[in-house]
């Protein structure tokens, strides 16, 4: 029996063990942190566990065909469930708007908000994403290689999707010259951030991300952890082994032809390697200099943004949230800005996941929250000290007052995980949480796919094609099994 070794257990990992351990090798993964999941994290609190990672999943298909593609059933491994509401928006001059499953109820509620030509606006604008993701779906993020051939018969076919497309604009230039109104041009241009792109340097068709939310929203019950522990028990019962704080430091191949790891003090001898671990840290030999050349520097450079995430428990009044929140920031033209620069925003967007609403619930009393703020990566992975982590913690919170958000008790400093910590958390990442930069219109075309230019090793996650969130790491999972599967049999 052939044997593969998966170096990290984040989703991709997870994904990869299950379908490899399906094809009939022996899968062994090896996980530094003490649970799987990657940056799928949760903390403790009094209510119970807060999600501090990923809390939107989108693209559900995508995992009932996996677990179907290993003879299971998703259902039998996490229970998930839809969200009417999408998303929540909020803006300081008092202006909300939901928008939700139904299609017809977002563009009612855009015409309450914002009046009947910014509703046309939006379904043109509907229409177009929806457009855009049909036609790139199958040569880019199903296709195991994204390039630029494969676009040749879709523009053919098709002439208006290079239109629509708009590749002569980037996402900011391209929502201000579809909609009026400033606000909703703001609301969807943030849609650059969820894969850690600025939206005046990312491509106009990164809006086809819209579409992708348009199908669907779901809850994870007991939080996201939840789905990576369904997934570690389905890839156990295929025969994968999993093995918890594992630290993985050396990649190397043998005289024989095989190839080894040095794992704590050990060598595990493997027929392929899978990394699910950034990209990033191959480059600068965390697994030795045989791994340094698996990649170029163009494929993981630049980095994308990072995060200041703030978990925690309390009482809240004085805005009635949904699920998912977005907090916007005053002014859409400075907005960007300092992180375009490098540094902190002054006056922030955030996004405020109540974890206890999901379902249209009203929670009483504590309940749990996750609140993400937008941030430079870090290339200095040092621990902050407690003035910076108050710092940033005031920016947090004078924001959401200035939304009228009251949390009761105040939550404390150490609630916070900094892009700092990330970069500690996540080595070689620069705590950068989404790989490479989506900046740039052949930025899809430069992410490292599955094979490596080293022999035996292979990737998988979010710094690999199709690139970051949790349904594209899974597909990227897919590609790199059929890889190893198909080098492997070839052998």
């Amino acid at each position: 029996m052939k044997h593969v070794a998966i170096i990290g257990a984040g989703i991709g990992g997870l994904a990869a063990a299950m379908r490899l351990a399906h094809g009939g090798v022996k899968v062994t993964v090896l996980e530094g942190q003490a649970t799987p999941g990657g940056k799928m994290r949760s903390l403790p609190s009094a209510p119970g566990m807060i999600d501090a990672g990923p809390t939107v999943l989108t693209m559900k298909p995508v995992f009932e065909v996996l677990f179907r593609d290993v003879g299971c059933q998703l259902a039998d491994y996490a229970t998930l469930t839809q969200e009417d509401i999408l998303a929540r928006h909020f803006w300081r001059d008092g202006t909300r708007l939901d928008l939700m499953r139904d299609p017809q109820a977002s563009l009612e509620n855009v015409r309450h908000s914002f009046g009947a030509a910014a509703a046309a606006e939006f379904h043109r604008f509907s229409r177009d994403a929806q457009h855009l993701f049909e036609q790139l779906n199958d040569p880019m993020m199903q296709a195991a290689t994204p390039a630029l051939w494969r676009m040749i018969p879709v523009i053919l076919k098709s002439p208006g999707t290079f239109m629509r497309m708009d590749p002569l604009r980037s996402l900011a230039q391209s929502l201000a010259h579809r909609f009026s109104d400033p606000r909703l041009a703001q609301l969807f241009a943030r849609y650059a951030t969820y894969i850690g792109g600025l939206p005046q340097a990312s491509p106009a068709l990164l809006a086809l991300i819209w579409h992708v939310e348009s199908l669907g929203v779901w809850h994870v019950k007991g939080g996201m952890r939840q789905l990576a522990f369904g997934m570690e028990a389905c890839a156990q019962n295929l025969g994968a082994e999993f093995h918890y704080e594992s630290f993985v430091t050396k990649f190397e191949r043998t005289e024989s032809g095989r190839y080894q790891l040095e794992c704590n003090g050990r060598f595990i001898s493997c027929d392929a390697v899978l990394f699910n671990g950034d990209p990033n840290a191959l480059t600068r030999g965390y697994l030795g200099p045989e791994a340094s050349t698996a990649t170029t520097t163009q494929a993981t450079m630049p980095r994308s943004l990072s995060a200041h995430v703030m978990s925690f428990a309390a009482q809240v009044e004085g805005l009635p949230l949904a699920a998912h929140n977005v907090l916007f920031a005053a002014d859409p033209d400075q907005e960007y800005g300092p992180l375009a620069q490098g540094t902190p925003q002054h006056d922030p967007t955030l996004y405020i996941c109540a974890q206890d609403r999901f379902g249209s619930q009203t929670p009483i009393g504590q309940e749990r929250f996750e609140i993400i703020l937008n941030h430079p990566p870090s290339a200095q992975p040092v621990v902050p000290s407690q003035k910076v982590r108050e710092q940033c913690q005031t920016i947090f919170l004078d924001h959401l007052t200035r939304h009228g958000l009251r949390f009761t008790p105040r939550p404390p400093a150490d609630t916070l995980t900094m892009a700092e910590d990330f970069a500690q958390m996540f080595p070689g990442s620069d705590g950068s949480l989404y790989g490479r930069s989506p900046h740039g219109m052949m930025a899809a075309f430069a992410r490292p796919t599955a094979r490596t230019k080293t022999k035996g090793l292979y990737l998988v996650g979010g710094g690999a094609h199709p690139g970051a969130g949790v349904p594209m790491a899974t597909l990227s999972a897919k590609h790199a099994a059929a890889a190893i599967l198909n080098d492997l049999t070839l052998t």
